[in-house]
């Protein structure tokens, strides 16, 4: 990986912010995803967003945690945060923004145990494909102390398997609608495609129970979004 994502992050923080990141997946075109909304404060994240950083409480670990907005806003309310990710150079963005507690770690190799974990932006993404759901769940249930949560948004993306008068174009043999392949673009470099899951709620409460867990929709968003609570039954 080229750690595009990164870069883009570092140049923003670094003050040379001259242009935005492009994404896309297999299923859709070219899409601007503007550098300062990484950096957004309260006030400009989505409702879902905001009800799960409200919720959070105890010791808290911020998984994928990016240019890390949510960790400094947790921070600043005196709230306990250690902030994890796999991007060297979101690291360094997130350490010079004053988050104190960060490591470079993929998901799978955290070991500690917490009372919030938080997967924001598309949450479900970091499980990569559905058939990986159960592993990812069985990893999260062991860090989750007794009382714990995991807050997880996601979105039902059927409607894009739509045609205009709304008949469905899902080929029903194919894989799950939601298994997308990923791509990023910046500065005219084009990252290597990684896997990125978009999970409706009903499949994530049937793979949530199937590892012993409770799944509970808190809230939906304002587009096929969704805002999950993941703990022990």
């Amino acid at each position: 990986m080229k750690d595009l994502f990164g870069k883009a992050l570092l140049d923003y923080q670094s003050g040379d912010y001259t242009e935005d990141l492009i994404t896309s997946t297999n299923i859709s075109e070219d899409d601007v995803l503007p550098l300062p909304y990484l950096f957004r404060d309260f006030s400009e994240m989505p409702k879902l967003e905001q009800k799960a950083l409200q919720l959070a409480k105890g010791n808290i670990l911020d998984v994928g945690c990016g240019a890390g907005s949510h960790s400094l806003y947790l921070e600043e309310k005196g709230l306990n945060v250690k902030a994890i990710d796999t991007s060297i150079a979101a690291i360094k963005v997130i350490k010079k923004r004053g988050i104190v507690n960060t490591e470079l770690k993929p998901l799978l190799e955290e070991t500690e145990t917490f009372d919030t974990i938080l997967l924001l932006m598309n949450g479900t993404g970091i499980f990569e494909e559905l058939i990986q759901v159960s592993k990812y769940l069985k990893h999260l249930k062991s860090l989750l102390n007794p009382d714990g949560q995991i807050l997880i948004d996601s979105s039902d993306i059927k409607y894009m398997y739509e045609d205009e008068d709304g008949a469905s174009l899902l080929d029903l043999n194919s894989s799950y609608y939601g298994d997308l392949d990923y791509y990023l673009c910046y500065k005219g470099e084009k990252e290597e495609p990684m896997k990125w899951l978009y999970l409706d709620f009903e499949t994530l409460n049937t793979a949530c129970q199937s590892v012993g867990l409770n799944c509970e929709k808190i809230m939906d968003g304002e587009h096929f979004d969704y805002l999950a609570k993941i703990s022990f039954e």
